[in-house]
């Protein structure tokens, strides 16, 4: 089987079969890293178009050597470099990487929809690679597949969501992917941080980190986005690390085992102090490996490929 769609929007539209031919096809692609040439025919003749109006590292830079390792033609825009300086709307951009005939276009964005927008507009694929403060979903695979490496029965893992969930995407896919994979979700952060209709989402929420965090198998720390939000939803940076930082006493009622996570960029000292993210139970290295493998597991399957074993 392949995926239904030419694109992928969000989280929400992938069964549970996709999403497991996801992590399964991203476990033969992540072989690719430990090769002494990291590079595989399987894209060979397609163009790949990085389309990013948001500042980033991780995904951009992931998504363009997934290309590039499986022999796609890879172009980057900055849209400070481009027309939409010059004020071209998202459409009329869309429309022109249109008549280049791209195979995949990968978009971030700032407002909710953006992808949504150029799926409906244009025949290449569409991979939502943020939009807003609405999805993330190459994220929230990568999150699974990091897990999954060490949970490999992710039904019934406990999971503690913690920081800024209400500006989160990466929050939204999140719970999305881990309820459909059978997984109990917790979320915790400041009351003004926690959008009112979270537990309709089929979660716990709470308001003290050590309550959310115990006896869970997975903590997954968010970075503050100060960038999405206004003025006064806590007092300080100082006072957020202090009730919802978590730090080397807070984690002492944690499982033993517990993996931390974080999507990054992180702020340390403020959502997870030093010593825990460079400690022996953080993934966050593994995750941004692990978004290698997700997104050439992607571009294969939107661009023409199919199950993990062809």
């Amino acid at each position: 089987m392949g995926l239904k769609s030419k694109d992928l929007l969000g989280i929400q539209v992938l069964s549970v079969e996709e999403i497991r031919l996801i992590l399964d096809t991203a476990a033969s692609m992540k072989e690719i890293a430990s090769r002494d040439i990291k590079k595989v025919p399987a894209l060979r003749g397609k163009t790949v178009i990085n389309l990013f109006y948001e500042p980033s590292t991780r995904t951009r830079t992931s998504f363009e050597i997934a290309g590039k390792w499986l022999s796609a033609d890879v172009i980057n825009i900055s849209t400070s470099s481009s027309s939409v300086v010059k004020g071209e709307s998202l459409k009329d951009t869309g429309l022109t990487l249109q008549s280049m005939h791209p195979d995949v276009v990968v978009i971030r964005h700032a407002v909710p929809g953006a992808p949504h927008l150029l799926a409906r507009l244009l025949k290449a694929s569409i991979i939502n690679a943020g939009d807003g403060a609405h999805e993330h979903p190459t994220q929230a695979l990568l999150d699974l597949f990091t897990i999954r490496e060490r949970r490999p029965a992710l039904e019934g893992l406990r999971v503690a969501i913690v920081g800024d969930i209400l500006h989160s995407r990466v929050a939204r896919s999140n719970i999305f992917a881990m309820k459909k994979m059978g997984m109990q979700v917790r979320v915790c952060g400041p009351p003004t941080l926690l959008p009112r209709y979270v537990e309709s989402l089929g979660v716990e929420k709470f308001l003290r980190v050590e309550q959310a965090i115990a006896d869970t198998d997975v903590i997954m720390m968010l970075r503050i986005q100060r960038e999405r939000m206004g003025a006064g939803l806590f007092p300080t940076l100082r006072e957020y690390s202090k009730l919802f930082g978590l730090n080397v006493d807070r984690l002492k009622v944690a499982r033993p085992d517990v993996l931390i996570m974080h999507p990054g960029p992180i702020n340390r000292g403020v959502e997870i102090a030093p010593e825990v993210a460079d400690g022996p139970y953080s993934m966050i290295l593994d995750q941004v490996e692990n978004g290698l493998a997700i997104r050439m597991a992607l571009l294969y399957l939107l661009a023409g490929g199919q199950a993990a074993n062809n």
